[in-house]
């Protein structure tokens, strides 16, 4: 689920180019900026400190983000799907090797915890991979990963509670000893985790307004498909997709879903459409802001809109050349901490 909230860049007295939004911040304690240039954010993770610092694998807080990181050995990662970076994993150890098949029937029916979501992997006794089971292999050893903080916030003591309760039966029908990581500690790094993310999530926004003419829905697709827009999955959503097979898409064209469901959509009017782009889902290499900034443009010259930010301000080319500088500044202190946007980690992370 997405939870944003509007992040002013400033430059000067006051710079309203853009919106960024930060989403744990919506929940918490309101809006939060990006810095203005030569202000310094602290990345520290969690208020004081590191709470838990021996137990936590997340690296040392740094004094800013213009300083270099001081970083601890990187936890090993056992798989690509479970990551000690993000993950509370407890390890199952079965007397002897277990088939496939039993390991699928005695599956817990979700993989959810309240509102996180936890995976089952098998240690493959012929490969030596960590694997989702599959029938007609056998399997030496387990491990069940939660996910310790997402964008509906960190893992608290019900939900840890309720991966144990999906977990201990599945180690009893497999006849294995599992070891589950201390609550108190998981809570702990969840809330430190929760608390680095929420100043490292961003979204970027602008606003195509119409000047004169409103245009319909059908216009609309047609100057986004000359752009490389694609129908997304839900109503009043056109998507810019990946190049990666599977990824989210680069960039979100978004309206009015009620002028999208109406019974002649190709007649209801549009004024204003939104043009976003997830940070963190998004790997830097693939340079998205460029797409997002170069988009923006050209749909506003094609539909005869004006692009502003949520407030109404003109969005102008200073804006959007002091916008890159910050974006840098996250992605630098995203990959500092081996959560480099459009990672695996990072997704799941900011999901």
């Amino acid at each position: 689920m997405t939870l944003t909230v509007g992040l002013a860049i400033l430059a000067g007295v006051v710079l309203l180019g853009v919106v960024v939004q930060g989403a744990w911040a919506a929940r918490k304690a309101g809006p939060r900026a990006l810095p203005e240039p030569g202000e310094r954010q602290e990345p520290s993770l969690g208020e004081g400190g590191m709470a838990g610092a021996e137990e936590s694998p997340l690296v040392d807080p740094v004094a800013s983000l213009d300083e270099p990181a001081v970083v601890r050995p990187a936890p090993t990662r056992r798989s690509t799907r479970i990551d000690a970076l993000i993950d509370a994993i407890a390890t199952l150890t079965p007397e002897g090797p277990v088939s496939g098949e039993l390991a699928l029937q005695h599956l817990p029916p979700t993989r959810r915890a309240g509102g996180k979501s936890f995976q089952i992997e098998g240690l493959n006794a012929d490969s030596g991979e960590w694997e989702v089971p599959r029938p007609g292999q056998r399997y030496g050893e387990f491990q069940a990963g939660l996910q310790m903080a997402n964008r509906s916030g960190a893992v608290n003591e019900i939900e840890y509670s309720e991966f144990v309760q999906k977990i201990q039966p599945f180690a009893d029908a497999l006849g294995a000893t599992v070891d589950f990581p201390d609550m108190l500690d998981v809570v702990a790094r969840a809330r430190e985790l929760d608390a680095f993310a929420s100043q490292h999530d961003a979204q970027l926004g602008a606003v195509l307004r119409a000047n004169s003419v409103a245009w319909s829905v059908g216009y609309l697709q047609q100057c986004a498909a000359r752009h490389g827009f694609v129908p997304g999955a839900v109503p009043g959503r056109l998507v810019l997709p990946s190049n990666d097979e599977g990824a989210p898409p680069v960039l979100v064209l978004a309206f009015d879903s009620q002028v999208a469901l109406s019974d002649d959509p190709g007649q209801a009017a549009l004024r204003e459409v939104s043009l976003s782009l997830d940070v963190p889902q998004t790997p830097e290499g693939g340079e998205p802001f460029a797409a997002w900034q170069e988009c923006a443009r050209r749909l506003a010259d094609d539909l005869d809109a004006t692009l502003v930010d949520d407030r109404g301000t003109v969005i102008t080319l200073h804006a959007f050349a002091t916008i890159g500088q910050e974006l840098g500044r996250l992605y630098r202190a995203l990959e500092q901490h081996d959560l480099a946007a459009g990672t695996a980690a990072a997704r799941r992370l900011f999901s």
